[in-house]
This record gives C-alpha cells, sequence and structure tokens, in this order.
C-alpha cells in the first residue's frame, strides 16, 4: 500500500477507535477482550496502543476502572462513565454528520467497492 494513503488511514483511524471504545465499554471490559472486540468488528488496533488509549480516556474521565481478583489472574475493567458515554454520544453525532456531508460531495462514490491506491505522483506503475 502507498505510504502516503497509510498514513492518512491511519490518522483516519486513531479518532474512531476512541468513539468505538467508549461505545463498547458500556458494558464493562478488560483490555484484551476489548482488543478482540474491536478486531472482530473490523478495527485494527494493537495492544501497545490500546492500554495507552484507556488510560488516557480514565484520566479524562471518560472511563472508570476496578480490579476484578476474583479469579487466577487480576483483570482491571473498564467502564464508560456517564460523561464518556455523553462524549461518545456527541462523537457519534459528528462522525454522522461528517460521513453525510463527504458523500454529498461526491454521492456516486461507490464506497462498497475495493479500490487500489493510485500511484504516487512520479512514481512509475
Amino acid at each position: 500500500m502507498d505510504a502516503t494513503l497509510s498514513g492518512h488511514l491511519q490518522e483516519l483511524r486513531r479518532g474512531t477507535v476512541v468513539v468505538a471504545s467508549l461505545t463498547v465499554l458500556r458494558a464493562p471490559g478488560y483490555g484484551y477482550s476489548l482488543l478482540e472486540t474491536l478486531g472482530a468488528a473490523g478495527f485494527e488496533v494493537e495492544a501497545n496502543t490500546l492500554y495507552p488509549l484507556l488510560r488516557r480516556l480514565e484520566a479524562q474521565g471518560l472511563l472508570t476502572s476496578s480490579w476484578n481478583t476474583d479469579e487466577a489472574r487480576p483483570r482491571k475493567f473498564y467502564r464508560t462513565t456517564d460523561y464518556g458515554n455523553s462524549i461518545a454520544v456527541a462523537l457519534r453525532a459528528e462522525w454522522t454528520r461528517l460521513d453525510r456531508a463527504v458523500t454529498d460531495l461526491d454521492p456516486d462514490l461507490d464506497v462498497d467497492s475495493p479500490v487500489d491506491a493510485p500511484a504516487a505522483p512520479g512514481s512509475t506503475p
């Protein structure tokens, strides 16, 4: 994949992982289960990206956490706070608005058909 497209896709996905995490964690979950859920839904996120994100969202008051020590292996469970839920709702509304706006710019674009990345300017096909 073209490096330019790859970089832009990474930027686009970065914000969506926040919204997805806040949405999934409305029900308590631990980091690894969140990784699996996001992966199954098509979000490409690595553990070394997700865990710092969870800590940042907790520091912002969007998540709360507690340890479950009932099992042999203690796990830190996260849950979206009321504030985090309101932020998720606002972000999803903005996502919908932006999606409509971009679609209105090019209503004939078929986003469901795969597209190969164009060749970079000056490169040889």
